[in-house]
């Protein structure tokens, strides 16, 4: 009887930009509400707070000469490399961002050729079959790159994929809103490969959901909140933080459940819980709805590896780095082996989530 073809993960790759922010880089911002009014409190207070709800002490930055296509290009090199395979031989190029080569001197959004077009160029693949193309799925959008890359595999349309994630948010936010202490910039890839197997091994199931009826306007871009600051065409990424809170707490649990339903995997068998981190407390408050949905009080230490403290939001580039440094032994003491059972998740604009389940080969 012939095997079953499994998408597998055989490469990972990152990139931390060098340039490290703290928090109390921002104590000589004027921070204003959404009215325009600034905010009575102290800078030092309004840092506090975020650092107790968020959890988030610095991020990551990248040079002024780079742009989110060059740190993508250097995430792929390195996930071609921890795969050991031949850059010509891969099907499809996926690049998941939201705002393209944002320059140090312009918010003028710059997608044309597409960045993935540009990681190829960068990559010197030559193999016209190479398919390379973006994906602006929100924060999710790595995680549907894969799920996408799923599908050609298992289509048989693709043996090898590299799904990367990559964004600059430091030249998107509006330096005068406190959510500008959120983000942060990176990248993160992935090589998947086509693997026959007669047991389920890696990407086992997946589930997408959009809510875009009553919440597409979560995270949108629009003005400075100072304004005196706002020019004509500058527009900044704004967020509708409590409303986004209460969406991840009340649909991303269900979503996971829903996956590991479908997958017929026990959420006692999960080793790790990967997941977007936007903000600290709300991935251990959605960690939490999780296991409360099967009654579980007691919730296994270490199942979900955190680097949101030190490297802030990074948008797409948030789970593949997380998973790169796992697989490399930085991020200690988290370790994942042959055998084990993962999830991934993540929400973000639209309102998208989407989860997958995944074993190790």
């Amino acid at each position: 009887m012939a095997n079953n073809i499994y998408s597998v993960i055989t490469g990972t790759g990152n990139y931390i930009p060098p340039v490290r922010v703290k928090n109390e880089d921002f104590l000589t911002n004027e921070f204003y509400d959404n009215s325009g009014r600034k905010l009575d409190k102290s800078n030092r207070e309004i840092i506090d707070k975020f650092l107790e709800i968020t959890t988030i002490s610095e991020r990551r930055y990248v040079p002024e000469d780079m742009v989110t296509s060059d740190i993508a290009h250097f995430a792929a090199e390195d996930a071609i490399k921890s795969a050991g395979i031949d850059k010509e031989e891969l099907d499809y190029i996926i690049v998941a961002h939201n705002f393209g080569d944002v320059s140090s001197c312009s918010r003028q959004v710059d997608i044309v050729p597409s960045l993935a077009s540009r990681v190829k160029a960068k990559l010197k693949i030559k193999n016209p079959n190479a398919v390379a193309y973006d994906l602006p799925f929100g924060c999710p959008g790595w995680l549907q790159g894969v799920i996408q890359a799923d599908y050609f595999i298992k289509s048989g349309d693709s043996k090898k994929a590299l799904v990367i994630g990559a964004e600059v948010i430091s030249r998107v936010y509006d330096p005068h809103d406190r959510d500008s202490m959120l983000y942060s910039d990176g990248a993160g890839a992935v090589i998947l490969e086509a693997r026959e197997n007669d047991a389920p091994t890696g990407i086992l199931c997946h589930k997408t959901r959009s809510d875009t009826y009553e919440y597409s306007e979560m995270l949108y871009m629009g003005k400075s909140y100072k304004l005196s600051h706002n020019k004509k065409d500058d527009i900044f990424l704004k967020m509708n933080g409590r409303k986004l809170y209460q969406y991840a707490l009340e649909h991303v649990p269900k979503a996971i459940k829903d996956c590991l339903e479908k997958s017929k995997v026990p959420l006692s068998k999960i080793k790790k819980v990967l997941i977007h981190q936007a903000n600290g407390k709300m991935d251990e408050a959605i960690l939490k709805r999780l296991f409360g949905l099967y009654k579980i009080l007691d919730i296994p230490k270490d199942i979900i590896p955190m680097t949101i403290s030190w490297l802030g939001n990074s948008s797409v580039a948030t789970i593949p780095t997380l998973l790169d440094l796992i697989l490399k032994g930085k991020l200690k003491p988290h370790q994942i082996d042959s055998g084990d059972y993962l999830v991934f998740a993540s929400v973000g604009a639209g309102m998208n989530i989407n989860t997958v389940i995944y074993k190790m080969h």
